[in-house]
């Protein structure tokens, strides 16, 4: 039974969840054998003040690139 989390900074649209739980589902499928009943997809959205990247918060490495 295959889980799978995945995490991603808040703002993808219900859309945009919809379609990688249906790609994700499908490649499990298609690579693994899997049936789709068995497949858990998580989606867990952080906030980007929550995230680090590059040594920085991810809203605070955003708001320099704008510079």
């Amino acid at each position: 039974m295959p889980y799978v989390n995945v995490q991603i900074t808040k703002g993808a649209s219900r859309e945009q969840k919809r379609r990688l739980v249906e790609e994700i589902t499908a490649s499990l499928v298609t690579n693994l054998g899997k049936k789709p009943e068995h497949i858990h997809i998580v989606l867990q959205e952080i906030a980007e003040e929550d995230w680090g990247y590059a040594g920085m918060l991810t809203d605070d490495w955003k708001e320099r690139q704008n510079k």
